[in-house]
């Protein structure tokens, strides 16, 4: 079964926007676990112009699923997330002013970097993965410095799906029996949605988890949140 993630920036970026608690970031997760997400991502930046690193030990407290922390490994994030403590840590290269994530790791260049990280970050039984484009040296790079996961960047997906899923799909597919081969767990996320999420997964059988946000919430403006979990639910079923 692959798991659904619900990403609550957008939330916390609307919260933000009035300088108030409206809307209630904690009762949102709560109620998307109420509503079968079958965990919670955030991704704080170092702006906190979406979650903000306060609220992660309140996300935490509340979550009853699995808790998910993605972000650049930034001695002040990674102080941060072993307080905390969630069930994954996501790690992914972005800049300080970046408004998205659009690559991942170079895991070759950057691998006495990650690796120490990694394990301390494991030694606090912190499971991690690392946001990686779909190349074989990329995720063998992934496997050597101690991930336990790796979350597929599936922008390039996304955006090519719509003209030719086969073509869209088929880096990602060739290199994730080699990710499977070297015990890598399968999660992947951004610009995923109603329309490509279930053409993924059917070509992923490996996949773990889903982390979605943008398109999820944007959906929920016309569907009711509860009724677009579901929806994302049914994708993955």
């Amino acid at each position: 079964m692959t798991r659904l993630s619900v990403n609550l920036n957008k939330v916390a970026l609307i919260r933000n926007s009035r300088g108030s608690n409206f809307p209630d970031l904690i009762q949102v997760a709560k109620d998307c676990e109420r509503f079968g997400a079958h965990g919670i991502t955030v991704h704080p930046r170092p702006d906190e112009r979406h979650c903000k690193f306060s609220d992660l030990p309140l996300l935490k407290e509340n979550c009853t699923t699995e808790f998910n922390i993605e972000g650049y490994p930034s001695r002040h994030f990674l102080d941060e997330v072993i307080k905390v403590k969630p069930h994954q840590c996501t790690l992914v290269p972005d800049e300080p002013n970046q408004i998205t994530s659009d690559h991942g790791w170079d895991t070759i260049k950057h691998q006495s970097f990650l690796k120490e990280i990694i394990q301390e970050l494991k030694a606090h039984k912190i499971r991690v993965s690392l946001f990686i484009d779909a190349d074989v040296k990329l995720i063998e790079g992934a496997a050597n410095v101690g991930a336990d996961r790796i979350e597929y960047y599936t922008g390039p997906y996304a955006k090519n799906y719509s003209t030719n899923p086969i073509s869209a799909i088929k880096e990602i597919k060739d290199t994730c029996a080699v990710a499977v081969q070297l015990g890598l767990g399968i999660n992947a996320g951004h610009d995923l949605n109603l329309e490509n999420l279930r053409y993924l997964k059917e070509n992923l059988p490996q996949l773990d988890e889903v982390s979605i946000g943008h398109a999820l919430i944007c959906d929920a403006l016309y569907l009711g949140l509860e009724n677009t979990i579901r929806l994302y639910l049914n994708k993955l079923a």
